[in-house]
Order: C-alpha cells, then sequence, then structure tokens
C-alpha cells in the first residue's frame, strides 16, 4: 500500500517508490540525499511536536521536515 513518508511510525519501514514533487530543485535536492528510487527508510524518531522525522537510510540518519517527508512516497514494509 502507498503511503508518504510522513505517514510512518517510529520503527516502521518503506521502500522509496517516488518524489511528488514538480519543483524539480527541491526533487534534485532529496536525491542528492540519498533518496532515491528502491531505497528503504526506516523512520527513527518524531520530535515531540512531530517536526522533524529523523530517518535512517543507507546506513546514515537524517531529519526531514514534516513537509519534506509528504512528498516522499513509500511501500511500507511490513
Amino acid at each position: 500500500m502507498q503511503f508518504t513518508l510522513k505517514h510512518l511510525q517510529v520503527g516502521e519501514s518503506g521502500h522509496v517508490t517516488g518524489i511528488c514533487n514538480s519543483n524539480p530543485h527541491y526533487r534534485r535536492q532529496l536525491l542528492a540525499m540519498g533518496i532515491t528510487p528502491g531505497t528503504v527508510i526506516t523512520v527513527s524518531r518524531v520530535a515531540p511536536l512531530g517536526d522533524p522525522i529523523e530517518v535512517t537510510l543507507r546506513g546514515y540518519r537524517l531529519s526531514l521536515r514534516r513537509n519534506e517527508a509528504d512528498v516522499v512516497q513509500v511501500e511500507k514494509l511490513s
């Protein structure tokens, strides 16, 4: 089932299936951070007020704002 990254709970993982943003600069920025299709992303932590979200991918941790996580489409892993 398709979700966006912001809908995953702490400890849940998903495969990146796409980035749904029409701004090519913003899309390129996310790709440069390693968020490419097929990458497995795990939500590590969420700040107390829900923003930002810390994720683990490719062996490193990355913090994303909720609006950034909302454009990353993922397929939830069970």
